[in-house]
């Protein structure tokens, strides 16, 4: 064989390191612009060299690690510029998927949306009244988890992909605004609610006009 391939083994441990160290990149933990050295990271997170090298290589492919030339990685920066052009993308992608997923999407498709939502106003509900790391994780799952239920009928594995990439990109900053108290929970909730009624409704122009807000909302824009 000219290329190797990784045993589903290696798959487990690279996937395990790559989501342990997304979440601390999310959270903070790992700072923008800070130099990620492999032996540090392994002392941290475990792994071997080659695991780390490959998660890595998964999160730089993710936009959420960048490689130095001959000098390693780095945790991708987060200034103005990068929140702007990651909520350009983010506009551009989910409104996209949604429109094509209230085109296509049937009634499996809506339960999932619906599911979604109510699982989304659980965990607001449980960050608020207790906002420790443990509820932020949760109330971050199922931020994605319903951001990807919007979209999942677009019948367009790429633009999911796509979407997922630079939803993940997005995460610090909406994280970073739970830190620091400034998300209008009451408000999201009731954006929530009209957009599941639009969505039932089918009504293309008022679910896609209420995702931008939630998406602006969502990075503090």
């Amino acid at each position: 064989m000219i290329f190797g391939r990784r045993t589903s083994d290696d798959d487990t441990v690279v996937d395990m390191l790559a989501a342990a160290i997304r979440r601390d990149i999310s959270f903070g933990v790992l700072r923008p612009d800070q130099k990620l050295k492999i032996e540090a990271l392994r002392q941290s997170y475990g792994g071997s060299n080659h695991s780390m090298r490959e998660t890595l290589r998964m999160l730089t492919a993710e936009g959420l690690v960048e490689a130095l030339s001959q000098r390693g990685f780095r945790v991708t920066s987060a200034t103005e510029e990068d929140l702007r052009d990651i909520l350009l993308m983010r506009l551009e992608t989910e409104k996209l998927g949604l429109r094509r997923s209230l085109a296509d999407g049937d009634v499996d498709w809506e339960s999932r949306v619906v599911a979604a939502l109510h699982a989304l106003t659980r965990a607001e509900a449980e960050v608020q009244a207790n906002p420790d790391d443990f509820t932020a994780l949760a109330w971050d799952e199922a931020c994605r988890v319903a951001a990807e239920a919007l979209i999942s009928a677009c019948g367009s594995p790429r633009l999911i992909e796509m979407a997922g990439k630079f939803y993940s990109q997005s995460r610090r900053f909406r994280l970073a605004l739970l830190r620091e108290g400034q998300i209008d929970f009451p408000a999201r909730l009731a954006r929530q609610e009209k957009l599941r009624e639009a969505i039932l409704a089918r009504d293309e122009q008022t679910a896609t006009r209420l995702l931008e807000e939630d998406i602006r909302a969502d990075v503090g824009i």
